[in-house]
């Protein structure tokens, strides 16, 4: 009973700090909000203006499918029907597949078009057209499950590292190591202090994007909810490494930006990771910020329940509990 009234203590001091703090809180509120309105404003639903075709195997004499085309970027394929739904959601302008002979154009896809009538004029003989329908994703709204998972990533590695390597600092660890209060009470009430506050500012984030710029929820909302919950777990346990045993705020600062900025461009934030080299694929998955944006797109977009994301949940949660460990069996008071 004494270890609950001291966990409760600590957890709703952290809390206050936090609330009390009106500028930080602020901005966790509106950066994301910011970024998402901003680009659904510069763009009209297309994103950046280059031709995306999607190649599946190769050409027997080796040659690119797609000639000398210009302005064509080229993504590798492997799943066939996966690539089929991008190009219904014209997140793909077209689909070859190049053993098969045949292609797949959105016919609401005014690039589509375009390209189709390209390439039937640089390969011969053509090949067999095979025509999908869909509605466009629009790139805000693509981009907003990477936004509310980049947010909350900077919240929990900073709301939780740099916090503790302040209160390191500053000395006040090592009052609480006078007291009966333990480590695993202390680091406990940080993490789900963290964890309550981070899905507060998520969810309602997410709520009035979803009011206000009419974000598509085809999956369960529940399966979301999960995946962010898992997703912010992870990044705390993360955050509890670097602020394990660090008293310098400068060295714990340069640390949280090198986790930060390699997980911001790997992870598929602002663009999806289907051109990135195969081993920079790979590095990605290690990355728990990717299995966040890629299981909250699958249950927005594609109507993904929790079976569909369990893999990204399970790899999430392993994450969190190697990373708790490690930060557990390495923390110190002073």
């Amino acid at each position: 009973m004494n270890g609950l009234i001291r966990f409760w203590v600590v957890w709703k001091a952290r809390n206050r700090e936090f609330l009390r703090d009106r500028a930080s809180m602020a901005w966790n509120i509106l950066l994301p909000l910011l970024i998402v309105f901003g680009f659904s404003m510069a763009y009209t639903g297309d994103g950046p203006a280059q031709y995306r075709v999607g190649l599946h195997g190769t050409a027997a004499d080796g040659r690119d499918p797609l000639g000398d085309l210009p302005h064509i970027r080229r993504v590798p394929v492997t799943d066939l029907d996966a690539a089929i739904v991008k190009v219904e959601r014209h997140q793909l302008d077209l689909l070859l597949d190049v053993p098969g002979g045949r292609y797949w154009v959105n016919r609401d896809s005014p690039h589509g078009e375009m390209l189709a009538r390209a390439l039937e004029a640089v390969r011969q003989p053509p090949p067999v057209r095979q025509q999908v329908s869909g509605v466009a994703v629009r790139y805000a709204h693509w981009l907003l499950p990477g936004i509310l998972a980049m947010n909350m990533m900077f919240s929990c590695l900073f709301g939780v590292g740099y916090v503790v390597v302040r209160y390191r600092k500053n000395g006040v660890l090592k009052r609480f190591k006078a007291t009966p209060l333990t480590a695993l009470e202390f680091l406990t009430a940080q993490l789900l202090s963290r964890l309550w506050l981070t899905l507060s500012i998520t969810t309602g984030v997410f709520t009035l994007a979803w009011f206000l710029l009419d974000v598509p929820l085809r999956g369960n909302p529940l399966a979301l909810f999960a995946v962010y919950a898992c997703g912010a777990i992870a990044l705390i346990c993360l955050g509890l490494i670097v602020a394990a045993r660090l008293s310098s705020q400068e060295l714990a600062d340069g640390l949280l930006n090198l986790i930060t900025w390699p997980m911001m461009f790997l992870s598929g934030v602002w663009f999806s990771n289907e051109g990135l080299h195969p081993w920079l694929q790979r590095l990605a998955g290690l990355l728990p910020l990717t299995h966040v944006t890629e299981a909250a797109r699958a249950i927005m977009f594609d109507g993904a329940g929790f079976a569909a994301v369990a893999p990204h949940l399970a790899a999430l949660l392993a994450m969190a509990a190697v990373f708790l460990l490690v930060g557990a069996r390495s923390f110190r008071w002073d």
